[in-house]
């Protein structure tokens, strides 16, 4: 029997194995996803965004030997709700409490009547947990005299200041929640309501990954990485990877031939041939190719991610005509887009009306928030490896593209030296060279450095471009997210699935109204109704740039409006 109904999106949030919810005036626990039904993703994207994911906790020896497995290769499953058969719970915590007089009852008091005549039993909403992920049931001590206890409601919300006592004869038998051993043997249990973050705290993650693994497959026999790589640095002046002339090197063109199905001794024997006749790149012979490995394999992952992103579907702005080019909005295309991307320190602009977006929690914890202070639980399959919750979608989305030479004159503003460059490729490589960004769980640095002040800017930016996008194109603010790959120095702006969004409502603006967003996103108002206590905080808060969590992936942390409109802001750039 169905006990309620809940959106897709709920249930990924809300619905995870071992997580409890109010159902019908109940506290249900989650046993399972009933017959989940499996994704078909690319499973080695999932494996790299998840050993990036979860690094806070494996750093630590804090993810319950998770990277490790992956590590070794262990499976990693990735299922979607099955809306038909839905989601498996239990009564949990099985500690009852009646409605009327307050009394606990016993494990077997749901269907009898309480002493006070009433037959309206609900639960003790209270569970214990510790950092290790366990999770305790109150135990009450009763009465010794009349077998009879009844919790007495503090007035304030403090666990400790709960009283039980006896409904007879009053004596109290006991204060609080009482203190428990962890059966880890690593310390104390802490008590709270079902619902607080510190029981469960779910960890996801959103992967820009193709809707058919055929994408992945495409881009590994047209130069893989690499020309994922080459491709974004050069601007995106062709149409996708496998566009691109740039040689291979020896190692792609062997890993290249091997995919193919040459068997790997022969395939090294075709390099070398190919490397005589001078028919591949040379060590150093591309800029990509001079980066340092750290900088190089980083550039590479979010360059991967822009080509998975736009392998379904790329619409720039560059390219926006219509059959009459004397018509107004034709004018507009080849004068006011160009001139309000300008202004806006935008190098591009793509609309992308199939964008693949993958949401998916692979685990949770329980206690602390910080990763040094929790154990990760991850989901595992019952047979071995491990099972992640999620839900792949297409909708559509902007990507942005800020200007590389105008962000490296920005950096150098900030005080911050780059290599010298002498053209747009140039200042991109110069830096991807410098900056080494920092993770979305890593504190602001108080100094700050070329990968924070960068991640700052494509972030608040990101965050501004939101808000106005929100107002031109009728979507729900929160049902706009961003992902961000600030290496690149861009972002793209998605109408989440599982917001009220007007479908449809990103073509328009990009269609009809982009420079009118792009002119308002520079010259509306940017200061904060907050100041001048915003300005002399972080330059940041709720009433000015901070989004949903939903939405922001990094916390509302990384953001500064005076990255874009203090005195050396972005927006201030007069080189135009």
């Amino acid at each position: 029997m169905a006990l309620t109904e809940r959106s897709g999106s709920q249930i990924l949030r809300s619905f995870l194995p071992e997580q409890t919810a109010d159902i019908g005036g109940r506290i249900y626990r989650v046993k399972e996803w009933t017959a989940a039904v499996p994704i078909n993703i690319d499973g080695h994207l999932v494996r790299q965004q998840l050993l990036r994911e979860i690094a806070p906790w494996s750093s630590r020896g804090m993810d319950n030997g998770m990277a490790a497995d992956l590590l070794r290769g262990a499976r990693v499953d990735v299922v979607e709700l099955d809306e038909q058969r839905g989601v498996t719970v239990e009564a949990f915590p099985r500690v009852w409490k009646c409605r009327n007089c307050k009394r606990i009852g016993k494990p077997n008091a749901v269907g009898r009547r309480c002493p006070c005549g009433k037959d309206e039993w609900g639960q003790l909403h209270f569970l214990g947990v510790h950092e290790c992920g366990a999770v305790y049931e109150p135990w009450i001590k009763r009465c010794p005299r009349h077998d009879d206890v009844r919790m007495v409601s503090p007035l304030s919300a403090k666990v400790q200041d709960i009283v039980f006592e006896c409904p007879e004869c009053h004596v109290e038998t006991m204060r609080g929640l009482g203190f428990r051993s962890c059966d880890c043997g690593g310390g104390q249990v802490r008590w709270n309501v079902h619902k607080a973050r510190m029981i469960y705290a779910p960890r996801g993650m959103v992967v820009i990954n193709p809707p058919r693994p055929e994408h992945m497959n495409e881009l590994n026999l047209h130069g893989g990485p690499r020309k994922a790589l080459v491709w974004v640095v050069d601007g995106l002046v062709v149409n996708s990877p496998r566009d691109v002339t740039a040689p291979l090197t020896r190692d792609d063109l062997i890993e290249e031939l091997v995919r193919k199905g040459i068997d790997r001794t022969f395939a090294e024997k075709m390099a070398a041939q190919a490397e005589e006749a001078g028919q591949l790149a040379q060590p150093g012979g591309l800029a990509v190719d001079r980066l340092p490995a750290d900088r190089r394999e980083e550039a590479e992952r979010e360059a991967v991610s822009i080509a998975m992103a736009l392998a379904e579907s790329r619409q720039p702005a560059s390219a926006l005509r219509t059959s009459d080019p004397n018509d107004v909005l034709s004018q507009r295309y080849r004068m006011s887009y160009p001139a309000a991307m300008r202004r806006a320190g935008i190098d591009g602009v793509d609309l992308v009306d199939r964008f693949p977006v993958l949401n998916a929690m692979y685990g949770y914890t329980r206690g602390e928030d910080d990763p040094a202070k929790c154990t990760l639980i991850p989901f595992r399959r019952r047979h071995g490896g491990y099972r992640l919750y999620g839900s792949l979608a297409e909708t559509e989305a902007f990507f942005i593209r800020l200007d590389p030479t105008r962000v490296a004159r920005w950096l150098a503003r900030r005080g911050h030296t780059l290599r010298e460059w002498s053209d747009p490729v140039d200042a991109r490589i110069a830096i991807i060279e410098a900056a080494d960004i920092p993770d979305r769980r890593d504190e602001v640095p108080e100094r700050a450095t070329v990968g924070s002040d960068l991640l700052q800017l494509v972030h608040t930016y990101a965050h501004r471009f939101i808000r106005q996008t929100a107002v031109f194109s009728g979507i729900e603010r929160d049902a706009l997210s961003e992902y961000l790959v600030p290496l690149h120095l861009g972002f793209f702006v998605y109408a989440a699935p599982r917001g009220e969004f007007v479908l449809g409502g990103l073509q328009a603006v990009f269609e009809s109204e982009l420079d009118s967003l792009l002119t308002n996103f520079v010259h509306a108002e940017h200061r904060c109704p907050l100041d001048p206590g915003c300005s002399r905080g972080s330059g940041a808060c709720a009433a000015c740039v901070h989004l949903g969590e939903p939405s922001c992936r990094y916390f509302n942390r990384f953001l500064n409006r005076e990255t874009l409109f203090g005195v050396t802001g972005y927006l201030r750039d007069t080189t135009l």
